[in-house]
């Protein structure tokens, strides 16, 4: 069956659009207390980002899963994985958290983890929607479901983050810039990376409903290279809107996005004796990642864009590294999910054990300049696939010679299709991108001029 509601990654949309309204998050509580009140536990655990909505739909929520006889633990803001982390420990029947993670204010999401701390599977999503499609009716007034707050939630993730870094090395000495998106990290991040020895600068820690994600973070990095430079800080960090996110910036202030600390991570397991499985990247991963965990002597596969499909593989595979360039790293033998503040803690690792500037660690991976042209395109009209452009695409990847890569990949959120070439001249790169972006244009006017 063919989920409604559910995406890769939970529930997504504009906040007073359907499904983001406090009529259908009533439902959906409802819903989702229905089918987890059928395996017999009665708990749920719910958190969310710092955007204004969040209020509206977490009562909304709250409402539904009480109308369906489950007990709601709040937590108020905390970063997605932490409620991955909490769920588990606590032994709730599953975690919810309200975050549209990188997105801006005006939208919001939900988001579903298991009992185990990993996300929803398909069977489960489905189950949900098929409750969705009943007329709501609440359990008998003596066996509606509780609401409490766990007070002590930060500290307890606090403490899980601090355990992800070994207590032989310190971060004494390392002043680091930290910025929280005016997201969920900002009362816990800079609180792990202090307690940990380090001096610590914090940007975007200020969150006032609307200021979530807006120039800052992960997304918008600039403010935070240039506090790099300015405090003369050993390294910078930026998490997006919910926290499962992470770049960070060198001494220097130059980005290491997510293909960079995933090289790095993957070097220091090897140098710590090894590492399970191969590396998990996706189709969009730089091919200087490719080879450069090829040079570690290690496999590397790529998976379809979104953080579920590199999960699958590393299940799949036996694996417990991936991650993508956006920063959204999964480190399995720390954590079930992916998290912002662990992955950081892992590069850490790297430049305490070592003695390494992160500007030193990245070079050891060579990045291939990489273009990516979006070109607009009707939805439904059948641009990727036509005789014209795959002829192109054959014709750029004999031009490469085997020295890059090309790639066209419809979005899965917006109506565009995104052309990237990557090889080791940008010039060659920039031409060949633009010319199959021509291309896709001319083909999807000649098919809606014929329709």
């Amino acid at each position: 069956m063919k989920k409604q509601y559910f995406g890769t990654d939970g529930i997504r949309g504009t906040v007073g659009e359907l499904p983001i309204t406090p009529d259908f998050m009533l439902k959906l509580g409802w819903a989702a207390g229905r089918v987890l009140a059928r395996s017999g536990q009665s708990s749920v655990l719910v958190g969310k980002d710092t955007r204004i909505s969040g209020y509206m739909l977490e009562s909304a929520l709250e409402s539904g899963f009480s109308a369906a006889g489950v007990d709601v633990k709040l937590l108020g803001p905390m970063p997605t994985p932490a409620i991955a982390y909490l769920t588990r420990t606590l032994r709730a029947a599953a975690g919810v958290v309200i975050s549209a993670s990188h997105n801006p204010h005006e939208d919001n999401g939900i988001k579903f983890f298991s009992d185990d701390g990993e996300k929803l599977d398909d069977a489960t999503e489905l189950a949900i929607e098929a409750e969705l499609a009943q007329a709501l009716k609440p359990v008998r007034s003596a066996e509606l479901g509780k609401a409490s707050r766990i007070s002590d939630a930060p500290g307890r993730y606090i403490e899980f983050c601090k355990r992800a870094f070994p207590y032989e090395l310190s971060l004494r000495g390392v002043r680091l810039v930290v910025d929280c998106a005016n997201g969920a990290t900002y009362h816990v991040a800079p609180a792990v990376f202090h307690e940990l020895g380090a001096e610590v600068v914090t940007l975007a820690d200020e969150p006032d409903g609307l200021n979530i994600n807006a120039g800052c973070g992960s997304l918008h990095p600039e403010r935070l290279q240039a506090a790099v430079r300015e405090h003369q800080a050993d390294a910078g960090i930026a998490f997006d809107g919910d926290g499962d996110r992470v770049i960070m910036v060198d001494h220097r202030g130059e980005v290491i996005d997510g293909d960079g600390l995933l090289y790095i991570i993957a070097r220091q397991r090897v140098a710590n004796g090894g590492l399970a499985g191969p590396v998990v990247g996706t189709v969009m991963s730089n091919l200087g990642l490719e080879q450069g965990i090829d040079r570690l002597g290690l496999a590397f596969l790529r998976a379809k864009v979104g953080d579920r499909y590199v999960m699958e593989a590393l299940r799949r595979e036996g694996g417990v590294l991936g991650g993508e360039s956006s920063g959204h790293l999964i480190c399995l033998d720390r954590t079930t999910t992916g998290d912002g503040i662990v992955s950081a803690l892992q590069v850490l690792e790297a430049m305490a054990a070592q003695q390494r500037s992160l500007a030193d660690l990245a070079d050891g991976m060579e990045r291939l300049p990489q273009v990516m042209v979006n070109v607009p395109i009707t939805r439904g009209v059948p641009v990727h696939d036509h005789q014209q452009v795959s002829e192109a695409v054959a014709a750029t990847e004999a031009q490469l010679a085997g020295r890059g890569r090309v790639l066209l990949r419809p979005s899965g959120t917006e109506p565009v299709l995104r052309v990237m070439v990557e090889g080791p001249d940008e010039a060659e790169v920039t031409q060949a991108a633009n010319a199959l972006a021509d291309v896709v244009r001319d083909v999807h006017a000649s098919i809606n001029t014929a329709r």
